[in-house]
């Protein structure tokens, strides 16, 4: 494995065709495995916004930037509440994505995830890119110490800020006990990524099934993570039928959590439920059935 920054990815996760592999099989004959990614951040408010859904007045950036603030603060407050009440109502459970302060700042969404039996996945301590950081372990050890303290048991997944890594956050990550990542959105099914510290494995996430995208980047309509998330699922349920595949929905409460999206989301759920060789799990138990079938 090459020791030089910015070459290290290849040599990591080996292409590999998904046609020439061994076929998976899910419980039940299952074409297809779903879990959801629940992001909750703290957006800190002395500086500039992570995202903005306003341009700053005669384009001058300004602190506190109360208005892209107050949008994000609206997920915590109203939106995730939503998507707790779409998915408990449905018999499902997220994977929860926290910054790790999150536990700190809001304890009530945090402690209604847990009481619902999500499973915490870090995402990092604070947002910010792991590039920024001045000392990654640091931050991730933190992480996983807080999410053990508020859960009493460490994360086992990560999704890095912004699927950010630098060429040593796998290894820190492996070496603080990380089981499982989301950064590496790469393939529709888990693969194993070599670390100094023994396998990680990748769990497939997304990044066009992800209001981010669709709604802060894209500025797509509000019904668009049904008619895309629907035309995803399709696909995959359809090649599923000669070996799994997994599918993610990565979702936002300040995003998808607002009242002209949340229906829509809804509806995806409801569609995909229609199906009966589904499995709808979280990142963990995907990771679990994946070592059944790929032993380290």
């Amino acid at each position: 494995m090459s020791e030089t920054l910015g070459h290290s990815l290849r040599g990591r996760i080996p292409y590999a065709p998904i046609h020439r592999r061994p076929a998976l099989k899910l419980p039940d004959g299952a074409r297809v495995a779903v879990w959801t990614i629940v992001n909750v951040e703290n957006w800190l408010t002395e500086g500039p916004m992570p995202r903005a859904v306003l341009p700053p007045p005669m384009g001058q950036p300004l602190l506190p930037d109360l208005p892209n603030w107050a949008w994000h603060e609206y997920g915590n407050r109203v939106g995730f509440w939503r998507f707790l009440d779409a998915l408990n109502a449905r018999g499902l459970k997220a994977t929860f994505a926290i910054n790790g302060i999150t536990c700190e700042t809001y304890p009530e969404v945090c402690a209604a995830a847990r009481d619902a039996g999500w499973d915490f996945m870090g995402h990092g301590f604070v947002q910010k890119p792991m590039h920024t950081l001045d000392d990654q372990r640091a931050a991730i050890r933190k992480t996983v110490e807080t999410i053990r303290a508020f859960t009493g048991k460490p994360p086992r997944g990560w999704e890095s800020p912004g699927l950010t890594e630098t060429d040593e956050t796998i290894d820190i990550l492996a070496e603080e006990g990380i089981e499982y990542v989301a950064d590496w959105v790469l393939d529709d099914q888990p693969l194993p990524i070599a670390t100094r510290a023994g396998r990680v494995v990748s769990v497939p996430y997304t990044v066009e099934v992800n209001d981010v995208v669709i709604s802060a980047v894209q500025q797509q309509p509000s019904d668009e993570i049904l008619r895309r998330g629907r035309d995803q699922f399709d696909r995959l349920y359809q090649e599923g039928a000669t070996s799994p595949r997994v599918m993610a929905i990565a979702i936002h409460p300040y995003l998808t959590g607002v009242p002209h999206r949340i229906k829509y989301l809804e509806a995806l759920y409801d569609y995909i439920l229609g199906h009966g060789d589904v499995a709808m799990w979280t990142g963990a138990e995907i990771l679990d059935w994946y070592k059944t079938q790929v032993p380290a």
